[in-house]
């Protein structure tokens, strides 16, 4: 399925693009720019957001200690989130 109509990107690319390790992209404009184009409208953002959400929690994407907080592909437990409020 084409997930981005301006760079002709399909979901496939998106998740062939996930399986990298600790170079693995963590924004939309990061898996644009690893394969090789840049976002123009960025009506599919959200799309490939979710992509990576789903792709990554499949694969048990954990992140390294330097990046953990400030990923956005790590989901905080709400009683997690109360205690760090």
């Amino acid at each position: 399925m084409i997930v981005c109509s301006c760079n002709v990107l399909s979901d496939g690319a998106v998740r062939a693009c996930l399986d990298r390790g600790a170079d693995c992209p963590r924004t939309p404009a990061q898996v644009h720019a690893c394969l090789g184009c840049s976002p123009k409208c960025g009506r599919c953002a959200r799309t490939i957001r979710a992509i990576m959400q789903t792709a990554l929690a499949e694969a048990a994407h954990t992140c390294a200690t330097g990046c953990a907080t400030g990923c956005s592909l790590v989901k905080v437990a709400p009683a997690e989130a109360d205690i760090a409020a």
